[in-house]
């Protein structure tokens, strides 16, 4: 699955990966604006407006609605069209509870079973968050540095099934996370919990990782919870 990326600003598309297909590509923008709630809950989505904005076909817009709609983003309704998921506050407890028991596992599994090969890419990702943490960041960018970290973790453990299972939960925490953006303070401090988590899994420390990831998980749920 692909890498939501950090540094896309609300008004620009990003374009399509070299053999990504029209449906992936599709789904990929509408999945980002879903969850960061550039398309608003409640709002109708067009086929044909859409099709027209992404320069994609219809058909290839139907096909990643019905992913987006599988994935909770999006609801269908018969003879009145395709709208985007409402967010309900009243999940986080549900939502928190799944992430806590299913992150730390995650966080453990990868750092078994990452290869030598992601295990250097995960030391260089917890580099370049250091560098990044360095300078300024929206709050925006810095949720969707947050989500690059987590799919990062997701597609280490090697489980395309528990990856699958997390990106759905992830997507839908962050949209809760979207809601209150305005109202937090800056999250910085809770991006750098990445660092040590990433080399730690880097390091092969399933314990650690464990640990780590139900503090990170634990602090989210707390932060969102602290300006409700």
């Amino acid at each position: 699955m692909s890498d939501l990326s950090v540094g896309i600003e609300e008004g620009d598309l990003p374009a399509r990966q070299d053999n990504e297909s029209y449906a992936d590509y599709a789904y990929r923008v509408l999945c980002d604006e879903l969850i960061v709630l550039d398309i608003k809950p409640g709002a109708p989505l067009n086929d044909e407006q859409i099709s027209r904005r992404l320069g994609v076909g219809r058909t290839p817009i139907r096909e990643a609605m019905k992913r987006l709609e599988s994935d909770h983003l999006v609801v269908a309704y018969p003879r009145r069209g395709t709208f985007a998921a409402g967010v309900d506050i009243t999940d986080l407890a549900e939502i928190s509870e799944i992430r806590q028991l299913l992150e730390p596992a995650a966080a453990a599994r990868a750092a078994r079973m990452a290869s030598a090969r992601t295990r250097q890419e995960l030391k260089q990702f917890a580099q370049e968050i250091e560098r990044l943490l360095g300078g300024r960041q929206s709050q925006r960018n810095l949720m969707r540095l947050d989500m690059r970290v987590h799919r990062s973790i997701y597609r280490a453990t090697g489980s395309r099934h528990l990856e699958d299972v997390l990106v759905r939960y992830d997507n839908l925490a962050t949209r809760i996370w979207s809601l209150v953006l305005e109202k937090l303070p800056p999250v910085s401090e809770h991006i750098a919990q990445h660092v040590e988590l990433l080399e730690r899994i880097a390091d092969g420390d399933a314990d650690a990782a464990a640990q780590l990831t139900t503090r990170h998980v634990t602090d989210f749920e707390n932060l969102i919870r602290g300006v409700l």
